[in-house]
């Protein structure tokens, strides 16, 4: 079992852990993740490591409370224990000075794109990131990010922070400007991954999308991580989940996470019932 050493509420629905796991933490590297069982009898969940520290033997996931498996994990107190913990795992996030380096995040995916951020611009990359939220309390590892980028820029749909608007916005600003981009890193919900490679395809510019599609076991043998890439099947746990966004069949992607969405809704309702609706 792996002991979660820090735990942190950054809003209403998203937690911030610290987890012992000094395997995963020598060997993770960014864009990686791992595979989360809470308890004995929970479900298998693929969560994105936000950080690691070689050092300390840590892992840190960032994770939002949207189903039973979550909440699950959420019931979880500072020095509990995980039950199992599988990682890392998939194809690292490819690091190399390519020169200007546009990193963008939405939602939990903010937390996502920390370590290639880092990552990048720790080679000499200038790297100018981009994050959004629908409002400034769902904002998150804003201060991180600003110490690891060139610039950071900010949106939230709202205006209670940043530039009013999508970070898509902020993307076609820094295009127009002129500015020569060498990729593209989006991470974040798929229609705002969608929209950044619908902006920067007419240019030519090559993208990157972090693919969150339904996962079971995540090492390529259940085949319920596939997606359509460049018209060829993909498995987002061993091929990915990092995918040229260009070749990305978005709307097969979207399909294929809708059919569940009701059963996560009532195995969510069932677990607070059981949780004492915590």
């Amino acid at each position: 079992m792996n002991r979660i050493i820090q735990k942190n509420k950054i809003n209403e629905n998203i937690f911030r852990i610290v987890i012992d796991a000094p395997h995963i933490a020598r060997a993770a590297k960014p864009g990686q993740f791992v595979v989360v069982v809470p308890t004995e009898k929970a479900e298998r969940i693929p969560l994105t490591i936000a950080d690691f520290d070689r050092e300390k033997g840590t892992i840190t996931i960032i994770f939002q409370i949207v189903g039973a498996t979550t909440k699950v994990l959420d019931s979880i107190p500072a020095g509990g224990e995980i039950a199992h913990l599988l990682g890392p795992l998939g194809t690292p996030s490819h690091i190399e000075n390519y020169g200007t380096v546009v990193v963008i995040g939405g939602g939990v995916g903010i937390a996502e794109i920390y370590p290639a951020v880092k990552a990048l611009k720790a080679i000499g990359n200038e790297v100018i990131t981009v994050i959004g939220a629908r409002n400034r309390d769902l904002l998150i590892f804003q201060n991180e990010l600003s110490v690891v980028s060139c610039q950071l820029l900010v949106t939230t749909d709202d205006g209670s922070a940043g530039r009013k608007g999508f970070v898509s916005d902020e993307l076609k600003d820094i295009i127009a400007s002129g500015k020569k981009i060498d990729l593209v890193l989006a991470v974040g919900p798929v229609p705002m991954m969608r929209v950044c490679c619908e902006v920067t395809k007419p240019h030519g510019i090559k993208t990157v999308v972090s693919l969150n599609p339904i996962m079971l076991d995540a090492t390529g043998m259940c085949g319920a991580c596939r997606v359509q890439v460049g018209g060829k099947t993909k498995f987002a746990c061993v091929d990915g989940p990092e995918f040229d966004g260009h070749q990305v069949d978005f709307a097969d992607l979207v399909a294929r996470l809708k059919p569940f969405k009701d059963m996560e809704k009532r195995a969510l309702d069932h677990v607070c019932r059981l949780l004492g609706g915590k």
